[in-house]
């Protein structure tokens, strides 16, 4: 099992994403003898996922169901455990584009953390990029190295654990593009010009205050970057409901009904159109927000090595 070579059959060993619904999945790792509980019942490893297909409906002991799904990026982030606050999709996705990340890209990222982004990069680089990604906190980043093992990608990272602020990426003049996720990013910037390319190369920096912002964009613009710009992503969600509206009484319902015979009385006529307009309202599928919006996350500052 990889997260970016994907396989059709649950293998021992595999991490799997099991699907109880949009709102609750988790991962699991699939191990001979094991049994891992769910509020529809036990799923046998043995029997229930190794040898089945990836994307099977799975019955559990009480009689209700779950989907057994291969691991992507994407489920990764939302079900992976929180070692540190991580990035989500929202920002993942506007990071890789600006970025310019593609198949082949050399990458340095500062902090790891729980891996959020980094294996959305590990998934874009591949199959001949490289994600060098630094750590300050030891016991994360053997956990990261470990995670990346697991998950058949650690051929396309490598980890390092010291601080980036003082030692820098470890690597020079390689790297297409640099993310900065760290408390102080300012102080990472002249180690951050020396990783990129001598020509070309982008940074992105995540900061969750304008204060971070200001002194970053500082010491970028002394540095020698240009094209800086700060943007922040928010996202609003929409769920698709049934809606009832009232239909305003133009005299013209009731000639109309007449005109065609419509008998409101008869039953196979209570589901027509007819029948909602005889009743006043109409129902129709629209978008609905979310009475909830999730806020701000952070601030994302782009710039270009001259």
């Amino acid at each position: 099992m990889s997260f970016i070579e994907y396989g059709d059959t649950i293998k021992d060993g595999d991490t799997a994403i099991v699907f109880l619904g949009h709102e609750s999945m988790f991962p699991v790792k699939v191990q001979h003898g094991t049994v891992t509980q769910t509020k529809y019942g036990v799923i046998r490893h043995s029997t229930d996922l190794i040898g089945k297909k990836y994307g099977s409906k799975v019955t559990c002991s009480k009689g209700g169901w779950v989907f057994i799904l291969h691991p992507t990026p994407e489920l990764w982030t939302m079900n992976l455990p929180h070692r540190t606050q991580i990035l989500y999709s929202t920002d993942i996705s506007i990071i890789t584009m600006m970025l310019e990340l593609k198949p082949g890209s050399i990458v340095c990222e500062s902090g790891t953390g729980s891996g959020s982004l980094s294996h959305a990069v590990i998934r874009t680089v591949a199959p001949t990029g490289h994600l060098y990604t630094v750590e300050f906190h030891q016991q994360r980043a053997e956990k990261a190295r470990e995670e990346f093992r697991e998950h058949g990608v650690e051929h396309l990272v490598t980890v390092t654990n010291q601080d980036v602020c003082k030692n820098g990426f470890g690597v020079s003049n390689i790297a297409d593009a640099v993310f900065l996720d760290i408390p102080s990013p300012w102080e990472a910037i002249g180690h951050a010009k020396s990783a990129l390319k001598a020509e070309g190369g982008r940074i992105c920096s995540f900061s969750p205050c304008i204060e971070q912002v200001q002194r970053t964009c500082l010491a970028m613009e002394e540095y020698g970057f240009t094209e800086i710009n700060t943007l922040e992503i928010l996202l609003r969600v929409y769920n698709v409901r049934t809606i009832s509206l009232q239909i305003p009484d133009l005299g013209e319902a009731a000639e109309d009904n007449s005109s065609t015979g419509f008998d409101s009385s008869n039953p196979s006529h209570q589901g027509s159109p007819s029948a909602n307009l005889q009743q006043g309202t109409v129902q129709f599928k629209s978008g609905v927000p979310l009475r909830e919006v999730v806020g701000h996350t952070g601030y994302l500052t782009f710039a270009t090595k001259s």
